[in-house]
């Protein structure tokens, strides 16, 4: 009886195992299709210079080393207004043309002052004849002498001052644009009257090929920004696009009032996309001297509670690893341990062999 019972025992143990067998079997192995593997993404673990970053609020403005105001330079009545506010500009354009009396004043003068050059002239070719044949002394040539000279100074200046004010041929005073660039600011309307000490000045014209961004740093941040460090501007204007440029000033006094510090970022604006007086976010970002592992933010799947990549072999061989994440700064994240330099990670479509792998 007890052999009987140890032989149905051994015979239902051989039979489990062989269903074990046979399920193993049926179980396909694990293999990334053609378009998983098309379609996925592979990035290489490596050593980065570990980088930090700080956020600051900022604004756009024109740079000051590429804006000019436009001055009248005498009073009167403004005739012609050529541009409005925002108008593109190019150097020498003509802004707006003004009827003035003091241009009418300097117009008389350069007159008279070219008659009365005319007349020292006539004088001191007179007195040199007069010399030559004896009938005036030499004192007289030399004072005919320098009345021409004194009438010539004279006309000088007047032509000077006229070409100064780019009077026209109808005696109007022509006001041109000194640089190329956008009227950022108007101060004039078309026949407003004024003089030279009611007025201040007309356009403010700004070249915006390239903007400054003022960032306000807090005293808590102020060791932590310097001149050279890379800078990242995002606008609400256009949230999708980032604007790279660099710390290139930093204002080493503080606001008396919000207590903050200007730091300037220095920007190229292709296409006039940054406008000034925008709102922008500045991210700036601090390369310290070590170094650390680094994988692709986005290769990273945050799933109960832990942190994992999955790490590459083949088609055949892809492993779950949980890794120790330090911080993430931009593109990359810092890794403090779970991987070797040089493996590689699904940096793409890693949900989806990631949900595959651990049904």
């Amino acid at each position: 009886m007890k052999n009987l019972s140890l032989g149905l025992l051994a015979a239902v143990v051989l039979v489990s195992c062989q269903k074990t067998e046979i399920a193993e079997e049926q179980k396909p192995a694990f293999k990334l299709s053609d378009t998983m593997v098309k379609q996925m993404e592979l990035d290489t673990v490596r050593l980065r210079p570990v980088r930090s970053e700080l956020m600051f609020s900022g604004q756009v403005v024109s740079n000051g080393d590429q804006t000019a105001k436009v001055f009248p330079l005498v009073g009167g009545v403004v005739e012609n207004l050529k541009v409005e506010l925002g108008d593109h500009v190019t150097k020498g354009q003509l802004l707006a043309i003004v009827r003035s009396g003091e241009i009418a004043d300097v117009q008389n003068q350069s007159s008279s002052a070219g008659t009365d050059l005319a007349i020292a002239q006539k004088n001191l070719a007179v007195a040199e004849d007069q010399f030559a044949a004896g009938l005036a002394s030499e004192r007289d040539v030399v004072l005919a002498r320098e009345e021409a000279r004194r009438a010539a100074g004279n006309a000088n200046k007047s032509r000077k001052q006229l070409g100064i004010y780019g009077v026209t041929a109808d005696g109007r005073y022509a006001i041109k644009a000194p640089i190329s660039g956008f009227i950022t600011e108007k101060n004039v309307t078309e026949s407003m009257q004024y003089t030279d000490s009611n007025v201040d000045h007309f356009f403010t014209i700004a070249n915006l090929d390239q903007v400054w961004v003022m960032a306000n740093v807090f005293e808590t941040d102020i060791a932590k920004v310097k001149v050279g460090y890379d800078a990242e501007v995002t606008t609400l204007a256009y949230p999708d696009k980032h604007f790279r440029g660099k710390v290139d000033k930093v204002f080493n006094v503080l606001d008396p009032s919000s207590k903050v510090m200007k730091v300037r970022v220095r920007l190229e604006n292709p296409g006039y996309l940054l406008k000034p007086e925008m709102y922008a976010q500045v991210r700036i970002e601090n390369t310290e001297a070590n170094q650390m592992l680094t994988v692709p933010a986005k290769s990273v799947i945050f799933d109960k509670d832990r942190n994992f990549v999955l790490v590459y072999k083949d088609r055949q061989h892809v492993e779950t690893r949980p890794v120790t994440i330090l911080k993430t700064v931009g593109d990359y994240s810092y890794v403090n341990e779970g991987l070797k330099p040089g493996e590689v990670v699904i940096a793409k479509e890693q949900l989806l062999i990631y949900d595959e792998l651990n049904d």
